[in-house]
């Protein structure tokens, strides 16, 4: 079974941080481009960030650039996303989803969606 599972969502305060994790199944993710995904209540999906399969190469939103972080552990075959400096708006389910490149994820070809985790940031 090929599969993607998040985990690392909960609540948070606003200026906390958070760890997501993105584990693979069935796959190996090195080879693989992975990209973090969310979607909030009432708002269409977006991208947040993005990994490249061949080198460590990132790609960051604006509104979140500076503040989280996107790294792989091959070993693990598990792909993080570091979130600090929470702010509200970042509350939304997250994503993960793998694809053939960095440009075919971010342009919504995908291969394999993982079923999300919930980030809530409040006090």
């Amino acid at each position: 079974q090929v599969q993607l599972v998040e985990s690392g969502g909960g609540l948070v305060q606003p200026g906390g941080s958070l760890r997501l994790s993105c584990a693979a199944s069935g796959f190996t993710l090195e080879y693989y481009a992975i990209g973090w995904f969310r979607q909030a209540p009432g708002k269409e999906r977006e991208g947040v960030s993005c990994i490249s399969s061949s080198d460590d190469s990132t790609w960051y939103a604006d509104s979140v650039k500076g503040r989280f972080t996107i790294s792989r552990d091959n070993a693990k075959n598990t792909v993080y996303l570091q979130m600090n400096s929470l702010k509200p708006e970042d509350t939304a389910v997250y994503y993960c989803a793998a694809g053939n490149s960095t440009t075919l994820v971010l342009r919504g070809y995908i291969e394999v969606w993982g079923q999300g985790t919930l980030v809530t940031v409040s006090s």
